[in-house]
């Protein structure tokens, strides 16, 4: 008996199509231009470009002032080496010298305490001297319970009130005078606390004639410092 041999036939296999030349790309339409977006787009283009021109402008505004460029105690004459200049946009409110000015307070003495890196305003100098003619100056120095709270700034008004030991007679006090005598003054500059006592000096002008009579109330620690209310108040 004869055996049949049987096949089994192989799997066909689709060989890949050779495409000879590059392969176009598929063709896309066409949009349609569109007149009132391109409209749009160019409006909001300029209207961008509009705003930063305006921005650059604002940037650009800058002025250039007098700076203060180390310690300028009260009553000191300023010179140049303790002023600077700096280019900052500035404030119509800000009053502020211009560098173009700045030889007008070279030689004028500081009216406040300048600090470094601040600007310097007109206000803040003088051509006056502090003491005027007619005038001395009186330090006096102030204990923490005896200093105001309220800050003293050079100008401010004050009454200088001779307070006498308790018992003691009011020395050179008018007859039929009721109270404690007092001179009146003027704060010329007052320094800061001092470390570990707390004293307070003040500088504090008043007539010639009164002071040594101040000077003799600040020895015998027998006087105290009073405000006056601002004058616009």
């Amino acid at each position: 008996m004869s055996k049949t041999k049987e096949r089994t036939a192989a799997p066909a296999v689709t060989q890949p199509t050779q495409v000879s030349g590059p392969v176009a790309p598929p063709r896309v339409s066409a949009r349609r231009r569109r007149p009132g977006v391109i409209a749009l787009s160019l409006a909001l283009i300029a209207a961008g470009g509009a705003g930063v021109a305006v921005l650059l402008l604002q940037v650009g505004d800058r002025t250039d002032v007098v700076t203060v460029v180390r310690d300028v105690q009260v009553g000191q004459v300023l010179t140049e080496q303790d002023l600077g200049k700096a280019s900052v946009a500035l404030d119509p409110a800000v009053k502020a010298v211009r560098a173009d000015d700045v030889d007008s307070v070279v030689g004028k003495r500081a009216a406040v305490e300048l600090k470094p890196g601040s600007l310097l305003a007109p206000a803040q100098v003088t051509k006056d001297s502090l003491v005027k003619a007619g005038e001395q100056l009186v330090p006096i120095g102030l204990k923490p319970e005896q200093v105001p709270a309220t800050a003293l700034v050079p100008g401010q008004k004050v009454q200088l009130v001779h307070v006498p030991a308790q018992g003691a007679a009011e020395a050179g006090q008018e007859p039929g005078k009721v109270g404690p005598q007092s001179i009146a003054g003027r704060v010329v500059k007052a320094s800061k606390a001092a470390p570990g006592t707390g004293v307070v000096v003040v500088d504090v002008a008043t007539a010639a004639e009164d002071g040594p009579t101040v000077a003799a109330w600040v020895a015998a620690d027998a006087l105290r410092l009073v405000l006056d209310a601002p004058e616009d108040s």
